[in-house]
């Protein structure tokens, strides 16, 4: 259930990393609540999850689901640069995410 825990928190991590760009284009009160939900969310399901897996382990993975996503989702729905380069290294923070989980 950790596993889940953390990976719950890690798409809350990259849905208010997207909220934290709609806040700086918008400028209204529901980015902001939208901000702080996703956040809000995503500490909550890592709390839960480090109650079980060690904590290097834990924000490891959390912060590469973040920064994965969050810029996945520069590219998808922002226009981003989408080159090879970007995608490699993408793919290797998400490696070193899974190396983890299968080491822990």
């Amino acid at each position: 259930m950790a596993w889940i825990s953390l990976m719950v928190a890690g798409v809350f991590e990259m849905f208010g990393v997207a909220m934290i760009n709609k806040l700086h284009k918008d400028r209204n009160w529901q980015a902001f609540v939208l901000l702080f939900l996703g956040f809000g969310g995503s500490f909550f399901f890592l709390a839960y999850a480090m109650k079980t897996l060690p904590m290097g382990t834990a924000y490891a993975i959390w912060t590469g689901i973040g920064a994965s996503g969050g810029a996945i989702l520069g590219m998808i729905l922002y226009g981003e640069a989408k080159d090879w380069k970007r995608l490699l290294f993408i793919a290797m923070v998400l490696g070193a995410a899974i190396g983890l989980k299968l080491v822990s």
